[in-house]
């Protein structure tokens, strides 16, 4: 199932997309009254599930893509999104090349971890704000984000995917000047508008288990990454094992799993995003997250 929060008439509500892609059925419809995405992750039951899953069946929604304001899957996160930095090998050696650092390819891979903030999730079709008054190489980062869809702790390998609620797709707005001069990621990655979301969270049980999917960007057309998920270094289930032994996952929780080569960064010389640029975020199976650069 896709899953999605939009606004029509200026109330928000949530729905799922039906067969013909192009319509939707408000939650509503199956006389599901949740207030939010985070409300429907935090009590919908399996029998709700069962309602969401005929409506998805459904041919055609009752309301239109068109009649819509598309809001993000989750528009205000209930907390800072947990992220992977540099967890396909490809991006870990453009990463060094741009901070002038060696890359040794045979060191441990060992998970990084990091977080990064949101005020509101930027939807698809929406704008990013460029905060030109602070950034001058504003870049971009596809990333495969993983939904917890009930409270964990010290999950195992075995029962990952009985924890996660479905992906979605996010960009890791970053700005490179606010990382390499507070030498930590935090600030540069969490500025208002950072972080574009959706367009939808689409249900685990549509995926292989782990997922291998398809993940690319364009800025203006040009293909700029290029690659799979299998080729991440840190897997979805042992990013869950590990940050499930020290921390509870709640309910809501996003962890997004890190980008491949390609971000603006990367070229020489850099191909950072300026206003006007419109940079498309793609994953197989998801999706494509299109938003432009204001």
């Amino acid at each position: 199932m896709k899953l999605l929060t939009f606004k029509k008439q200026g109330v928000e509500q949530i729905g799922v997309i039906a067969k013909d892609g192009t319509s939707l059925c408000p939650m509503s419809k199956g006389g599901l009254i949740f207030h939010s995405m985070n409300d429907f992750i935090d009590h919908a039951t399996p029998e709700d599930f069962n309602i969401l899953k005929a409506l998805a069946e459904e041919e055609t929604g009752s309301i239109t893509l068109s009649e819509i304001e598309m809001m993000a899957p989750i528009p205000t996160p209930k907390q800072d999104i947990i992220c992977l930095g540099i967890n396909y090998s490809a991006h870990a050696e453009e990463s060094a090349r741009f901070k002038k650092e060696a890359f040794e390819k045979d060191q441990p891979s060992i998970a990084v971890y990091f977080s990064k903030r949101v005020d509101m999730a930027v939807a698809d079709g929406a704008a990013i704000s460029s905060h030109e008054d602070i950034v001058d190489s504003l870049d971009y980062e596809v990333e495969l984000a993983v939904v917890i869809g009930k409270d964990g702790k010290n999950i195992t390998k075995e029962n990952v995917y009985d924890y996660i609620l479905g992906y979605t797709i996010l960009n890791d707005v970053s700005a490179r000047n606010l990382q390499t001069r507070h030498k930590q990621w935090y600030f540069g990655k969490s500025l208002d508008g950072f972080t574009p979301m959706g367009p939808f969270i689409v249900t685990v049980d549509e995926f292989d288990k782990p997922p291998v999917l398809a993940i690319k960007s364009r800025v203006n057309g040009e293909l700029r990454q290029d690659s799979n998920t299998s080729l991440m270094i840190t897997t979805i289930e042992d990013a869950i094992c590990e940050l499930s032994r020290g921390m509870t996952l709640k309910s809501g929780t996003i962890i997004s799993m890190g980008t491949p080569a390609g971000v603006g960064m990367g070229f020489t010389p850099p191909k950072f995003l300026k206003k006007g640029d419109v940079v498309e975020c793609e994953i197989e199976g998801i999706g494509c997250l299109k938003n432009f650069i204001d």
